[in-house]
């Protein structure tokens, strides 16, 4: 199966691609999708969108694993929602089937607990795919430990 993982923003959306055949986890590609700040919030959510539509056309993913949004305090959190509503309506424009996950899960999912840092969650995403390096940038690397949570809690 293949697995789009998606870690939501405005300025910065993360993506990781895995391919889960032949009884093994495989990290097929990752980067983030950068909107240019100098745009509209509008034109920010259309980069993210045609971007996003192109990543889907070139790997045909069976399954998107999208994160689900933490609230918090900051003057970008509408922003950020907005920009995770243009994701799940592209998703769902090619059919793909979406599950969410909040940080939490993810976290407990790779490493066994919901309040693991960082660098656990990075190292555990390093061992499911046979990485040698840290996948960069950290969104991308979110972006896998989201895909992987959509293989293990499927």
């Amino acid at each position: 199966m293949r697995i789009l993982g998606i870690d939501p923003g405005l300025a910065r959306v993360g993506y990781g691609v895995i391919d889960t055949s032949g009884g093994r986890q495989t990290m097929l590609d990752c980067g983030i999708i950068r909107t240019d700040p100098g745009h509209s919030e509008g034109e920010r959510m259309v980069e993210i969108a045609r971007d996003l539509r192109q990543l889907i056309r070139v790997w045909r993913p069976e399954l998107a694993s999208v994160e689900k949004f933490f609230f918090y305090r900051s003057s970008n959190t509408i922003a950020v929602v907005q920009a995770r509503g243009v994701v799940i309506m592209t998703l769902s424009r090619f059919g793909l089937p979406i599950v969410e996950f909040p940080p939490m899960q993810i976290k407990q999912a790779l490493t066994g607990h919901g309040h693991a840092d960082k660098d656990e969650v990075l190292e555990a995403v390093m061992r499911e795919l046979s990485l040698e390096s840290p996948p960069r940038p950290d969104d991308a690397a979110d972006a896998l430990a989201v895909a992987l949570t959509g293989w293990f809690q499927r």
